[in-house]
């Protein structure tokens, strides 16, 4: 089910001009499919519907269509090129594949933008597809933040700044080559001319590939709120929001490179630092809207860098607080039925593994199965009530 909460007003702005409820200005998705369409809405914040919304931007959507079944499709196959056909609408259009396009140049401003005028911190972002929250993020943490288009000269300009940021984009980061060769230029400075430098996403492509590896197109991508990330410095692991096609080859990073990040899922890279100099990036994304934000302390440890204008990357554990054991002894668990679809509504496994990890604490748990076929099974044997005979 989609659009339930509708759509907020693209013209309120936070203080810093920034949009509050979106990312970008516009719809970056060609089309949109889904299973179920709700007309209605309703949330505080809407202004509009989804359905309104796209068609004020003119992007294309479809209802009623068995998502499931396009789901297993690319499971078996991969990531695929796809089209909307319309019946007897005569000759269908040609696939176009995004990825032979720069996207970034379609995405990137066209123009230098400041924000944050007058704080402490000088830092220069390379906009690839910039979301508002990274700029927000970096100007609240006290940065003056200057967003230069995709192909701006950023080389001969920053011994003005304390830092380089790169952010994050959309497709094949090869195309973008007049980014790549301006961060050859800059990985090349010596002594006081080398400055921090931070990359997010596509940013952590770009710096891979100008300091000499290769970057591979993932079969399916890494994608969600809850990809699970190693520091391979530290050992902690976070919980990392994602959004990627494309990864560096950690066995072509080349000397004097190292993996930073590792994706704990299939082993991809999702990070690379320099070994003595201040340049370290992230492939997930730190400023998370949406998502968890375990890793937004990676801004500070940017911004720090750039204050202090070392020449030499410190990265240190984040400092976490004990946590306070609770003074109880008995709990109620409202549980939540089946994992998936089709699954047994009368197996609820996560209130089984609460129960589970409770007792093992030495509490007592009393669980509530809020699943109405549950209640139906387990009623008198003679109730027209009863719908299912369940066995024990």
């Amino acid at each position: 089910m989609v659009a339930t909460y509708g759509v907020p007003a693209p013209s309120r702005v936070d203080e810093y001009g920034l949009a509050r409820g979106f990312e970008s200005g516009r719809i970056q998705a060609s089309a949109l499919i889904v299973q179920d369409y709700s007309r209605d809405y309703s949330h505080w914040n809407a202004q509009t519907s989804l359905g309104e919304w796209m068609a004020q931007e003119g992007i294309p959507g479809l209802t009623g269509i068995d998502t499931r079944m396009l789901t297993k499709k690319l499971r078996d196959e991969g990531s695929m090129l796809g089209r909307i056909e319309f019946e007897g609408e005569g000759e269908p259009l040609p696939f176009a594949d995004p990825n032979s396009r720069n996207l970034v140049a379609e995405v990137s401003t066209p123009e230098v933008r400041v924000f944050g005028k007058g704080n402490p911190v000088r830092v220069i972002a390379v906009d690839c597809g910039i979301k508002n929250n990274i700029i927000r993020m970096l100007v609240q943490k006290g940065a003056e933040v200057t967003v230069v288009p995709w192909d701006y000269e950023f080389s001969k300009v920053l011994g003005e700044y304390d830092g380089l940021f790169l952010s994050n984009g959309p497709g094949d980061p090869t195309r973008c080559t007049a980014t790549i060769e301006q961060l050859k230029k800059v990985l090349a400075f010596e002594g006081d001319e080398v400055k921090p430098i931070f990359g997010i996403c596509l940013g952590n492509q770009l710096l891979a590939l100008a300091a000499g590896a290769k970057a591979v197109k993932l079969p399916f991508g890494n994608r969600g709120q809850n990809q699970p990330v190693t520091n391979v410095l530290t050992g902690e692991c976070y919980i990392t929001p994602q959004n990627h096609g494309y990864a560096i080859d950690d066995s072509t990073l080349p000397e004097g490179w190292k993996t930073l990040f590792t994706n704990a899922n299939d082993g991809s890279n999702e990070g690379i630092m320099h070994d003595s100099k201040p340049f370290f990036t992230a492939q997930f994304h730190p400023e998370a809207q949406g998502g968890p934000t375990d890793t937004s302390h990676l801004f500070d440890m940017f911004l720090e860098n750039c204050e202090k204008k070392t020449t030499e990357l410190h990265f240190a554990p984040r400092l976490s607080t004990p946590a306070v054991k609770p003074k109880v002894s008995k709990v109620l668990v409202l549980g939540s039925g089946g994992l998936s679809i089709g699954q047994a509504g009368e197996f609820d496994y996560s209130g089984a593994q609460a129960i589970k990890a409770l007792k093992e604490e030495g509490l007592e748990v009393v669980l509530m199965n809020p699943n109405i076929a549950s209640v139906q099974t387990n009623v008198g044997e003679n109730t027209e009530h009863r719908a299912d005979q369940v066995s024990s």
